[in-house]
């Protein structure tokens, strides 16, 4: 099927900042609670708001957390970058006409850290950070609002993602879903499509 949009997640999706954030979510937890957690105890933090993910944490000072762990993103930031064959990936699908978005939980002060110093910001005509939906993956409200901003119809969108709050989300929006398997490391997902590459995604892809 050629989609005439594809919105795409963030991280673990367009850029490789598993690392990075959870490196930086355990630093701050263990500067407030003096627990040092282990990282596979923290990565239900990957693909939901900072937001949200602080309240797992009630005993703690979430807004002291939250802001620990975002200024720790930057001692981090080394590890992060695009995945190999995204810039590649954008750019045909921008020349053949297709519409490229993003959904992401990031604000939109994180997004342009690294999209738009990337240089690959540009790219996208719609974008949809946590600061612009009322209610955050893995509800639909962030695909809901991309429709309702670009009058994109659901069958014309494809939504890409490495999580299973995208796969919900894509889901509740009534959205085909494609699962970055080059980020999310599995297939154990539901979804429409498992690209193992991103040039895969080519085949989805409205055509010249």
């Amino acid at each position: 099927m050629d989609y005439r949009h594809i919105v795409f997640d963030v991280d673990g999706t367009l850029v490789d900042s598993e690392s990075c954030i959870l490196h930086a979510f355990r630093d701050a937890l263990e500067r407030q609670s003096g627990k040092k957690y282990p990282l596979e105890e923290l990565t239900f933090c990957l693909g939901i708001t900072g937001a949200d993910a602080v309240k797992r944490f009630p005993e703690l000072d979430g807004d002291r957390l939250l802001e620990e762990w975002t200024a720790g993103l930057e001692t981090y930031a080394h590890t992060a970058g695009i995945f190999p064959g995204i810039p590649e990936l954008l750019t045909t699908l921008k020349n053949r006409g297709c519409q490229l978005g993003v959904a992401t939980s990031r604000t939109h002060a994180e997004f342009d850290k690294d999209l738009e110093r990337s240089g690959l910001g540009a790219l996208f005509g719609q974008v949809i950070c946590a600061d612009d939906s009322e209610t955050h993956k893995p509800q639909p409200g962030p695909l809901l609002k991309y429709m309702e901003l670009t009058g994109a119809k659901r069958e014309e969108i494809l939504y890409v993602g490495d999580s299973l709050y995208d796969s919900l989300c894509a889901q509740g929006a009534g959205v085909d879903f494609a699962l970055a398997v080059w980020g999310s490391h599995t297939k154990d997902r539901p979804a429409k499509y498992y690209p193992v590459r991103p040039e895969q995604l080519l085949e989805y892809g409205k055509q010249e």
